[in-house]
């Protein structure tokens, strides 16, 4: 098997030692960084997306695949730089206000980072103009918003309306998810997208990019 393949494989496994050994091993043979972040890192970590969907791994292998992308990030990242190689986007993470609840919105912004996005995690109990201010500062073109409290879902409906408000719609999409969240209310409110779990939400933010490409 190839240096890349290690790579990969290994950071399935959550080995985030031998991951880091693998990719200064990468670095020193002179491959690009890009070429190891996306057939090394991000494919291990799509094998991770896919497997995690499936059932076949669960939260705490999601969780040691994350650690272990990490850890070979810290090597790679000035030569990425270097390179001006950029993420595929940026996306906004957050939990509505009056909802204290984030491990789902962590998830997501696990699984979005090892997707290739820039992900800005807000934190808990966000003030809906706060998800647009972060948005318009960090230029990103998609707005998460999770909710794990039937009172708290209409936050939500005040984010997309203040996107509207301010004449953002179609410059920044909405995505909704979180347990008690429905297509039909992600409907109801305006959003963009709804998700209902982690995996379809980075699937679901790929979507919404590349219609913004086409």
């Amino acid at each position: 098997m190839d240096l890349l393949g290690r790579i990969a494989d290994d950071l399935e496994l959550g080995l985030n030692d031998d991951v880091r050994t693998l990719v200064r091993q990468a670095i020193d043979a002179r491959l690009s960084a890009s070429t190891i972040l996306n057939d090394g890192l991000l494919a291990g970590m799509a094998v991770v997306g896919r497997r995690f969907k499936a059932h076949e791994i669960f939260l705490p292998d999601v969780l040691l695949a994350a650690r272990a992308m990490h850890a070979g990030l810290e090597l790679l990242e000035p030569f990425l730089a270097s390179e001006d190689v950029r993420p595929r986007g940026t996306v906004i993470l957050g939990t509505v206000a009056g909802d204290q609840h984030d491990i789902g919105k962590t998830l997501v912004g696990i699984m979005l980072r090892g997707a290739g996005y820039e992900v800005v995690d807000l934190g808990i109990d966000v003030d809906p103009e706060t998800f647009v201010d972060a948005a318009l500062e960090h230029r990103a073109s998609i707005i998460g918003l999770s909710a794990l409290l039937t009172t708290t879902m209409p936050a939500m409906g005040v984010v997309v309306r203040h996107v509207k408000e301010r004449q953002l719609a179609g410059k920044i999409q909405t995505l909704v998810g979180g347990a008690p969240v429905t297509r039909e209310f992600a409907l109801e409110i305006g959003a963009d997208a709804y998700a209902y779990d982690a995996a379809s939400a980075v699937e679901t933010v790929e979507a919404l990019m590349d219609s913004r490409r086409c």
